[in-house]
């Protein structure tokens, strides 16, 4: 079924405010037990549930052209390096 199709599901939420996701959206979905949700208050009335993994990929290189040109992740990696470097000779 794809996606954009708008779909209802009823839960019930139980005595310790647990609410139990039918098996054929948790397949749809591809959750699994122990995978992360993200639950949004929209409103007063209103909540959106993402898993932790999508919200990642939607979010994934939002910042990417910031500094195209620089390795974020190099700059860390040589900042580390040069720390524990202090560090063995005790500076």
């Amino acid at each position: 079924m794809p996606m954009t199709e708008l779909q209802n599901y009823t839960v019930t939420l139980g005595d310790r405010g647990r609410v139990v996701l039918p098996a054929p959206l948790r397949r749809q979905l591809g959750l699994h037990p122990g995978d992360r949700l993200i639950l949004t208050v929209q409103g007063s009335d209103r909540v959106r549930l993402v898993s932790a993994r999508e919200q990642a990929r939607a979010i994934r290189g939002l910042f990417g052209d910031v500094a195209p040109d620089r390795s974020l992740v190099g700059e860390l990696i040589a900042e580390r390096r040069e720390e524990a470097g202090r560090e063995d000779r005790n500076e």
